[in-house]
């Protein structure tokens, strides 16, 4: 099974709130001084499962994010628990973009990036708490979407999948490919080895612009 996993940079949320600033200016998060930002902890569910998937039926696992260049160390996390490739898109005109814009360009990217069977995200983003790209990306694709599940395994073609709804869960049956933002209830990402750890620090990352990701439509 080929699956690409969407991961995002975030503020480390173990950082004391009193160091958190807003410029009131630009209307948004300065990011505290001194403290390295993580990958998103939903991120790090998706990474896991993309891995144990892959595991037990084969195939590879592509991480992709959109961001500046620090978000490189999130993609290297990625690949050091054991992801095979990472695709980092940057470039100025997606910085700020809102929910709908990252969320093409993510949909934009991933058909760039091949054929794949599933798409994996975390359910939202500790920075913004939307958890509006996943489905976003759903809808630029016309893929199925589920989220946010706390388990899922592969059944037949597809998936079944456990989606947490208000009174409990249900259990829904997927057809591949489709987009799963997963919770942190599915499993606890493994912590990388220090030879992962020390391969990934010598990746190369191809870096994608704008007119790399969204100049034209690739395979899916």
């Amino acid at each position: 099974m080929n699956i690409i996993v969407a991961v995002k940079q975030v503020p480390n949320p173990d950082t004391p709130a009193a160091q958190f600033k807003i410029d009131e200016a630009a209307r948004k998060l300065v990011p505290p001084p001194g403290v390295a930002p993580v990958m998103n902890g939903y991120d790090a569910n998706a990474v896991e499962a993309a891995l144990q998937l892959r595991d037990a039926t084969g195939g590879s696992v592509t991480v992709l994010t959109l961001g500046p260049a620090p978000a490189r160390e999130t993609l290297k996390r990625a690949l050091a628990m054991g992801a095979n490739q990472a695709i980092h898109v940057d470039d100025p005109a997606f910085n700020d973009g809102d929910s709908w814009q990252t969320a093409y360009v993510l949909a934009r990217a991933i058909q760039k990036a091949g054929q794949f069977d599933l798409i994996l995200c975390g359910r939202q983003a500790s920075d913004t708490d939307a958890g509006q790209v996943p489905m976003g990306i759903a809808e630029f694709l016309g893929l199925p979407g589920v989220s946010p599940v706390q388990k899922l395994e592969v059944s037949g073609s597809g998936l079944r999948v456990e989606r947490i709804v208000e009174d409990g869960a249900e259990v829904l049956d997927v057809p591949l490919p489709a987009v799963i933002a997963v919770s942190s209830e599915l499993n606890t990402p493994r912590y990388p080895p220090l030879r992962g750890i020390m391969q990934a620090g010598r990746a190369q990352i191809p870096v994608w612009t704008a007119a790399d990701a969204i100049a034209s439509e690739g395979p899916r």
